[in-house]
């Protein structure tokens, strides 16, 4: 029997009709990615522009878990219905890749807090820690003799992503 084009999927269709039909969520075949299948991946991240951010394809491949958090979800859903040896390119809005920037993210300090000897510049990526220990980076947007402006935005906050992806490996999650 032909196996059916792997670009379709299969949808859940409510058959009694004495309930309220619910949206149906895609179900998708053991050798697809989807919810919970482990995917091992080269992929790229690129501005629109073609400037390459970030990239794995002359690397190790990177492998995770759909949905375990280590790959953003706008990410993880462009993949979805894909095979093992299917490559892929899609240009991700910025809301499903790092964000809107939040002005709330842009805050102001004494230049006081900061050391005498650190050579202030704009773009400047600066390492903090919050009152739990954690790290923080945030990136000097401007500054004078008595304040600086640090934004803790993602550096990509704003910006559409081209994801490329070459899917090596899928199978089922741990």
């Amino acid at each position: 029997m032909p196996r059916p084009d792997s670009s379709s999927l299969l949808h859940v269709v409510q058959l009694d009709e004495t309930q309220p039909s619910a949206a149906s969520e895609p179900v998708y075949a053991s050798d697809q990615v989807g919810p919970g299948m482990r995917v091992t991946l080269h992929f790229s991240l690129a501005l629109e522009s073609g400037e390459l951010v970030d990239s794995c394809f002359d690397k190790a491949p990177a492998s995770f878990v759909v949905g375990d958090g280590s790959m953003l979800s706008g990410f993880e859903r462009s993949l979805f219905g894909l095979e093992a040896g299917a490559s892929h390119e899609a240009c991700i809005p910025p809301a499903q890749a790092f964000g809107l920037p939040n002005a709330d993210n842009v805050q102001g300090f004494p230049r006081y807090r900061f050391p005498a000897d650190l050579p202030l510049c704009e773009g400047l990526l600066i390492d903090f820690a919050d009152s739990a220990g954690n790290s923080q980076a945030g990136v000097v947007r401007k500054f004078d003799s008595t304040r600086v402006e640090i934004d803790f935005n993602h550096p990509l906050a704003g910006k559409s992503i081209v994801f490329r992806a070459k899917v090596l490996g899928i199978e089922s999650g741990v």
